[in-house]
């Protein structure tokens, strides 16, 4: 067996309609994620995270935006079909490590949930699963409201 990471990146903007999505929880919010599933802007990074540690590519090949049957999916779901994968190809996940960026809202009161959320999609233990937040400090697309995006690296053990 060997050790590999993977580092995954997401972002959206910001749109009215939708609720807000990330880590597989609703946060109260008068604005959601533009994207063609929920925009989970943190599933979809940590997706992509074990994707690239497994060496088993990114989220867009296996759950194309163009495909309809991935339209307003769940990214939970996402996960958990990523997690499969992984087990069929004998790749055990060690730990996710994340951060969040986004202006507002403030995340600190979800945090936990979401790390519970992550970690019982992946079957992994909630140690085994880290969320961080932060702020774009009034800069660019998020410091503006504009958007949010998530950085995500896995550690995966797998067949050598």
């Amino acid at each position: 067996m060997s050790v590999r990471t993977g580092i995954g990146y997401d972002c959206h903007r910001f749109c009215d309609g939708r609720p807000l999505v990330i880590g597989g929880v609703v946060i109260p919010s008068d604005r959601g994620l533009l994207g063609h599933s929920d925009a989970d802007v943190l599933i979809h990074a940590v997706i992509d995270a074990l994707l690239g540690a497994a060496g088993l590519g990114d989220i867009g090949e296996h759950f194309p935006d163009t495909d309809p049957a991935y339209a307003g999916a769940d990214s939970m779901d996402l996960l958990t079909a990523t997690r499969t994968l992984l087990e069929r190809e004998g790749v055990r996940i060690l730990h996710v490590d994340s951060t969040v960026v986004l202006e507002a809202p403030k995340l600190a009161a979800y945090k936990a949930a979401m790390r519970e959320r992550i970690a019982d999609g992946l079957g992994v233990g909630v140690g085994d699963v880290n969320v961080k937040a932060t702020r774009g400090e009034g800069m660019g697309f998020i410091g503006r409201g504009e958007g949010a995006a998530t950085l995500a690296i896995a550690t995966v053990e797998r067949p050598g």
